[in-house]
């Protein structure tokens, strides 16, 4: 869905891509970054954010929470992560990008929440119920701090991914706001749901959520009763495009991911400020019964679009030559990815080693793939930064061996 994207708007980076594979540098099954392109993005977007007076908080799942990454956000003037779980939290600490947002999607185990106070130190973290919320406020009293708490509200016709329902009921979100209050260690900061916002895939355009209505009543409620110096975290399809749309709705905070990449579902038909800065590099292995079979290993295409036809640019040098696009076919979902099939009945069928390609909007934390970051595209001299895995540790890759 973005290859087209990335052929059109980032020639040079996939050239470089796979020059760097063809070099021996590059492993096979990786996600590959173009970091000079990512601080751009960043930087775009935290100038746009910050003139509609949001706070901005980077997400690096999408990119296996890669180090280069983390530092190119940062170089960009995002000075802070929100971790979709306490292996993204450690991961960016780690790498530099300290931790604004905590508990959202993924709520902190009870055994991990001192850790989570005591070291990682979140500017804010959110809860789905008093029970985590108490977790949280106990530890951080024990940690002798004061948490500021986000409380994730719900309520009937609201949207959610299955598997992510969850949250304090928004009818009672001044109560609830009075017994966050109430705990030693925390204090009630603001409201936040996911997601906010939604690619429509008929109207081609991005549109607001029930979620997004549930977060301003229950904000015109705490209005109401006084509390108007909350924070309101409004997550979801979020590019420098969508943040007027965001302000105007009342939100304080956002959450780009894809956004810093270039590849939300707006950016695959609408040609938005950020760049495209992700690709999926694979490898020819063999062939049978017609097919060029490649690596595969980080073949999650993120479901945002029904199905399309996948396609990838193969060759056995850097190129972006429309005549170097296959049809492939990817594994279904229900079974593991060791390769994919790439049509090879034609005159010049993919050989063994040549460089396979990818656009798509990829979930790298979820895969087996590895992640490499690549700087100097735009100087012409193209160089690897890293090769890490999925939760941003650097790998000794074999293939480093053969130089």
């Amino acid at each position: 869905m973005f290859l087209d994207l990335l052929i059109r708007r980032n020639p040079k980076f996939i050239e470089a891509a796979m020059a760097l594979h063809q070099q021996g540098k590059i492993p096979a099954n990786a996600y590959v970054l173009d970091l000079d392109a990512v601080e751009r993005n960043a930087r775009l977007f935290s100038d746009v954010a910050r003139g509609h007076g949001l706070t901005t908080f980077a997400m690096t799942k999408q990119v296996g929470r890669h180090s280069g990454f983390c530092q190119a956000v940062m170089r960009g003037g995002i000075s802070r992560s929100v971790a979709v779980d306490m292996a993204c939290a450690l991961a960016c600490d780690r790498a530099g990008l300290r931790t604004g947002h905590l508990g959202h999607l993924v709520q902190v185990p009870r055994q991990e929440a001192l850790f989570a106070a005591a070291k990682l130190r979140p500017d804010y973290w959110t809860v789905f119920s008093d029970n985590k919320a108490k977790e949280a406020a106990d530890a951080s009293a024990r940690a002798e701090r004061e948490q500021a708490l986000m409380a994730r509200i719900q309520t009937e016709g609201d949207t959610f991914y299955r598997g992510h329902e969850g949250g304090f009921d928004a009818n009672d979100i001044l109560a609830v706001a009075d017994r966050l209050d109430a705990l030693q260690g925390g204090r009630f900061a603001g409201i936040t749901t996911f997601p906010a916002l939604l690619f429509d895939q008929d109207a081609r355009k991005v549109v607001p959520t029930p979620n997004l209505h549930t977060l301003n009543m229950a904000a015109e409620a705490l209005a109401r009763a006084g509390r108007t110096e909350i924070e309101i975290n409004a997550p979801g399809t979020t590019s420098s495009a969508v943040l007027p749309a965001l302000a105007e709705a009342g939100a304080t905070q956002v959450e780009p991911g894809n956004g810093l990449h270039g590849t939300t579902p707006l950016h695959a038909v609408e040609d938005l400020p950020e760049d495209p800065a992700v690709l999926y590099l694979s490898e020819v292995s063999h062939h049978h019964g017609g097919k060029a079979y490649c690596f595969g290993g980080g073949l999650y295409i993120d479901p945002v679009f029904p199905k399309y036809q996948v396609r990838a640019l193969v060759s056995s040098s850097p190129t972006i030559s429309r005549s170097a696009l296959r049809n492939v076919e990817i594994p279904d979902y229900s079974a593991i990815d060791y390769y994919a099939m790439i049509d090879s009945d034609s005159d010049q069928n993919p050989a063994p080693g040549d460089t396979v390609v990818f656009g798509f909007r990829g979930q790298a934390f979820v895969t087996r793939a590895l992640v490499a970051g690549i700087k100097g595209v735009d100087s012409g001299m193209p160089e690897l930064t890293s090769i890490e895995n999925g939760f941003g540790d650097h790998v000794s890759w074999p293939g480093a061996f053969a130089q």
